[in-house]
């Protein structure tokens, strides 16, 4: 947990990033020479899954170019403008006959309950007869030339749909079960990549200069808009999609992402909707599709879960900062529990783990002990409050409700004070301005408060008038310092700390241990649960008062020192140097000499301490949100310590080092999810694991 405050210490916004490129292909590359480089890089896996194709259905897909869902969605989601715009207009006359024959064939394909043609074909919908009528709007360029029209044909009605399992150990969305997975149409990369403005051979046609200036070139607002109805009944007709943009329609809801997102499921198509939840039934509007999954807008929730509460903050809707307060709380620790689950049997393939029901707070509101407060400008006026969610737009706020309220009181107060005296925000655009960040912390067992200002520059206006506002109004502070950050980045602090008055620290306890807390310490928001997080690391641990204890990415020695007291000796180890300083003084402050601290790598130290006869009977690791490095996984496999006991805050990268370190010769006993921020979607979870021969 050393470093995982760096979660909160970068201002990113919550926005996803549309990874694809939109790139095009070479026209001069022959058919051939595509088809061989195709399958040289692995592009053609996604059709590898599918049983053997008839010759029928062969011919017709070789006519167009095969390529892998990846680089269908590359092309086709990244501005579509290659998918009619290239070359549909210089064909649209005198193909009209060919194109209804052409435009049936594909409404049939698109409206078989399996994805496939045939006899027992459903009956049009309205919205794919909204589809229909976009077509005809649009003419040819809806499926482009006659060459890709021909190379597109009804062989893909042969191709089975293949079934794709969305994960999220690298980032991806997951769906609420270990089960779930989407299903994909593999005749989409055949109907895609004959859409294509690609000079096939034998296609009697050379690229155009519109082909030719890609996606980059200039377009008139008539183009556009034809561009946009382009793509939609690319992602509709050519992805043989069930669903296009802005079609409204009623969806299943089948559970929840790692994002907080409702999981929907519209004919086997996953949509992604913010703020549905899992067992309802929701209307929504379709903002953006893909080839796997899409986005949705929740509309109205036509059927409700037991679970559905009303968020009781009035700029829920507007902030970033929490994703489920419209979930009740029991539901919220349901869900945090399964999603550990899901993560561990998709992820690390680890069936039968006993995960413990999550540890959840009395009272899951005003827990946090720290504010970072982004200031800015509104209408003339400073304000703060927090990004807006997928931006960098700053909303107002006078009360945060998972803010301890001394908080509050002093952010509106520093806000109030900047005002009177005229002090400038911060402006990310220009980088002029002063007051950047308003950051407080809270020690909740003693009371005591510290405020920093960040700044871009040293010079503070009316730096005395400030101070003595600050001591009148706030008698709870007792430290005002400056953090000095210049540099155009959206990271919190800057390099260089200073006093501007009382002490350099406050002080706080943590059970029986008590804590320094400089301006740029990591210290955990969370006090209430911390406590029930170490005490169960410290279980887990079973400390008999003679072990040797390593903590691995130490921090500033929060756990170290919570096994000091159980232990005969504790070895720490943290890159951070800052971190280890604040370490040993926690150390000496506490008057613990049973405890070493060093900087550097674990995976580095560690094999060190090892060959000074250093052996740890247990190994404590608490990585970052990445999870271990490899390396020191195979550290602590070489070192073979009877016991690991690992404190994660992302189930996905636990999953993937659970598994290596079971493959290494260790067995996960138990798993306990804990709460530490409730009505968001993260969840803390302390693991057991004991050497297979020790069992």
């Amino acid at each position: 947990m050393n470093r995982r405050d760096g979660r909160t210490d970068r201002n990113h916004s919550t926005g996803r990033v549309d990874s694809s490129s939109g790139r095009r292909m070479n026209h001069d590359m022959s058919n051939e020479s595509r088809k061989s480089k195709a399958q040289s890089s692995g592009r053609m896996s996604d059709l590898n899954t599918t049983k053997p194709r008839s010759d029928k259905s062969k011919t017709s897909l070789d006519k167009g170019r095969r390529v892998s869902s990846h680089e269908d969605s590359r092309y086709l989601n990244g501005n579509g403008t290659g998918n009619g715009n290239g070359n549909g207009n210089g064909n649209r006359n005198g193909n009209r006959n060919e194109d209804r024959n052409r435009r049936s064939d594909l409404r049939k394909e698109e409206h078989s309950p399996s994805g496939f043609t045939g006899k027992n074909t459903r009956k049009v919908s309205s919205e794919g007869q909204n589809r229909e009528r976009t077509r005809n709007r649009l003419g040819d360029a809806s499926v482009g030339s006659k060459d890709r029209r021909r190379s597109s044909g009804s062989g893909t009605d042969k191709v089975r749909r293949v079934s794709r399992e969305m994960g999220n150990g690298s980032g991806e969305r997951t769906l609420g079960s270990a089960k779930d997975s989407t299903n994909v149409s593999a005749s989409a990369s055949a109907s895609a990549s004959a859409s294509r403005p690609l000079h096939t051979k034998g296609s009697g046609r050379k690229p155009s200069k519109r082909d030719s200036r890609g996606t980059g070139s200039t377009r008139n607002s008539g183009q556009r808009r034809h561009a946009e109805l382009s793509d939609r009944v690319t992602s509709a007709v050519i992805e043989g999609l069930p669903v296009a943009k802005n079609d409204e329609l009623i969806v299943d809801v089948i559970g929840m992402n790692h994002d907080g997102e409702g999981v929907g499921r519209a004919e086997g198509y996953t949509l992604f909707i913010p703020g549905a939840l899992p067992g309802e039934k929701a209307k929504v509007r379709v903002l953006k599709t893909k080839k796997q999954y899409g986005y949705a807008k929740l509309l109205d929730v036509t059927q409700a879960s037991p679970d559905r509460v009303d968020a009781p903050c009035a700029i829920y809707d507007q902030c970033g900062g929490c994703q489920l307060q419209h979930m009740s709380y029991a539901g919220q620790l349901a869900w945090k529990r399964q999603h550990v689950v899901d993560a561990l049997e998709r992820i690390g393939k680890l069936e039968g783990i006993t995960v413990l029901p999550t540890l959840g707070m009395s009272e899951p509101w005003r827990y946090r002990n720290k504010a970072q407060v982004p200031i800015g400008v509104v209408d003339g006026g400073l304000v703060g409050g927090f990004y807006a969610k997928g931006s960098h737009r700053i909303v107002d706020m006078e009360t945060c409700l998972i803010q301890h309220e001394h908080n509050d009181d002093i952010v509106n107060r520093v806000k109030e004070i900047g005002r009177t005296l005229d002090i400038s925000a911060y402006n990310e655009e220009t980088g002029k301005g002063l007051l950047r960040h308003v950051v407080v912390k809270k020690a909740f067992h003693t009371g005591e408060m510290m405020l920093v200002l960040v700044t871009n520059g040293r010079d503070i206006p009316h730096a005395d008038a400030w101070i003595g506002l600050i001591r009148e109004q706030i008698p709870h502070v007792v430290s005002i310092c400056q953090n000095i950050n210049t540099k155009k980045t959206n990271v919190i602090f800057g390099d260089e700390t200073r006093v501007l008055w009382g002490r350099d620290v406050i002080y706080d306890y943590i059970g029986d241990v008590q804590f320094a807390i400089s301006a740029r310490s990591f210290y955990q928001v969370n006090p209430v649960q911390t406590e029930v997080l170490y005490g169960k690391t410290v279980e887990y641990a079973g400390l008999t008062g003679k072990e040797t204890v390593i903590d691995a990415y130490c921090g500033i020695g929060t756990i170290s020192l919570f096994l000091a007291q159980h232990a005969d000796q504790v070895y720490g180890v943290e890159i951070v140097k800052e971190a280890i300083d604040d370490a040993r003084i926690n150390a000496q402050l506490n008057d613990m000499r049973n405890v070493k601290f060093e900087v550097g790598a674990s995976e580095v130290v560690i094999p060190r301490w090892k060959e000074q006869g250093i052996e740890a009977d247990v190994i404590v690791v608490d990585p970052p949100r990445k999870g271990c490095d490899e390396q020191l996984l195979n550290t602590i496999l070489e070192m073979k310590p009877e016991r690991v006991v690992y404190v994660s805050c992302n189930p996905s990268t636990l999953a993937r080092d659970l598994r290596v370190l079971e493959d290494g010769g260790y067995r996960t006993v138990e798993v306990q999810p804990v709460d530490m921020f409730p009505h968001t979607v993260h969840v803390e979870s302390v693991i057991l694991m004991i050497r297979k021969n020790e069992m």
